[in-house]
């Protein structure tokens, strides 16, 4: 079957189409499109993301997102048949740990993209809404990527720990001869978040993110606030565990700016930040045989070279090296989520979200 997987990150760049031809246990990726948000469109998203806002605002957007994704869709699709689409939509809010509301503890979790308007535009059936189904058998709805990680990587010779740092930073330890059982994986915290947070501040939105590390290089990390970005609470909890904008966006990155510090030193600070806390998650895991990187940070040199230095026992690789484009790798996931639930197969591993039993995920809709 030939599968689409639309995924749209916390970074809030713009929509990955990843086209997937998936027979039986071999996923081979075979297209990848990128279409980044309008700017209109990205800060309108920051605009109801963990945030104060107006329902008229969110209902609007989950439209206008379900439009921008089936036309993506086809866009990446023209020279395929499509059987599927898999879709993660775009969070707007996440909320890993209980919190109390009217009476009751709650984990829940926000992604709009309305589905019905890609299966209409389309004609192809849409699984979406993942996380809802994990939540609901006890789990946090994150991470759901780590199935996929165990299929594309494990080996049975070879420890790896798959990264991916987009938005949020999230490993998956596969250790040497694993089953899927023996799977760990978790959200380490901030990725891409707040450098790009703050280059957004540092430009006045000119750039978005911090092009091969280049401003980091310049800044002097600062290391006294460094120790108290690494004290958040957030890096005590056990996994399983998961964040998101809610912990390390506006509010986050404004603490810092309110510092005063030069804005050069915050991103080599937040830079710094961001290569400690992956280093030091991995290594309370132990020392991997290998560290198969993806997503946007792959591309930042002075994220990279800092976490080859600190994981220096470790071989560190790009998904590249595995024929996974580091850019597509989620959009591949959901794909692959998507298939697993049209097929009637558990999605989620309950070791990684904290589920008390691997369950289908995702709602299906169909087309005539």
């Amino acid at each position: 079957m030939i599968v689409a997987g639309v995924m749209s990150g916390t970074s809030l760049d713009g929509i990955d189409v990843a086209i997937v031809d998936i027979r039986g246990k071999q996923i081979t990726p075979i297209a990848f499109q990128s279409t980044p948000y309008p700017k209109n469109v990205r800060e309108a998203l920051l605009s109801v993301s963990n945030t104060l806002t107006s329902t008229a605002a969110i209902s609007r957007l989950n439209f206008l997102l379900g439009e921008l994704y089936a036309e993506a869709v086809l866009r990446a699709a023209k020279k395929y048949t499509l059987g599927l689409i898999g879709m993660h939509g775009q969070t707007i809010y996440h909320e890993g740990s209980p919190a109390e509301y009217l009476g009751r503890r709650l984990i829940n979790t926000m992604q709009i993209g309305e589905a019905a308007i890609v299966a209409e535009r389309t004609g192809i059936p849409v699984v979406s809404n993942f996380r809802e189904r994990d939540i609901a058998a006890g789990g946090q709805g994150a991470p759901l990527v780590p199935l996929v990680d165990y299929l594309l990587f494990h080996h049975p010779r070879r420890s790896r720990v798959a990264l991916n740092i987009g938005g949020i930073a999230n490993i998956t330890v596969i250790p040497a001869a694993a089953k899927p059982q023996d799977v760990i994986a978790f959200d380490i915290g901030p990725g891409n978040m707040v450098m790009d947070a703050l280059m957004v501040h540092h430009t006045n939105g000119v750039q978005t993110y911090d092009r091969n590390g280049r401003i980091a290089r310049t800044g002097q990390v600062h290391e006294r606030l460094l120790t108290a970005m690494i004290g958040d609470p957030y890096f005590d909890l056990l996994p399983p565990k998961s964040t998101g904008r809610e912990r390390f966006g506006r509010d986050f990155v404004n603490g810092l700016i309110a510092t005063g510090v030069a804005t050069e030193d915050l991103i080599a600070t937040a830079t710094e930040f961001t290569a400690r806390s992956i280093a030091s998650s991995i290594l309370m895991t132990g020392t991997p045989d290998e560290v198969i990187v993806s997503g946007g940070g792959v591309h930042n040199k002075t994220l990279m070279a800092r976490l080859g230095e600190l994981l220096s026992d470790s071989k560190i690789l790009s998904s590249a090296n595995f024929n996974i484009d580091p850019d597509a790798k989620e959009a591949i996931a959901f794909a692959v989520l998507a298939h697993q639930t049209w097929r009637r197969r558990p999605g989620n591993l309950p070791s990684a979200t904290g589920a008390s039993h691997a369950a289908v995920l995702g709602k299906i809709t169909y087309v005539e």
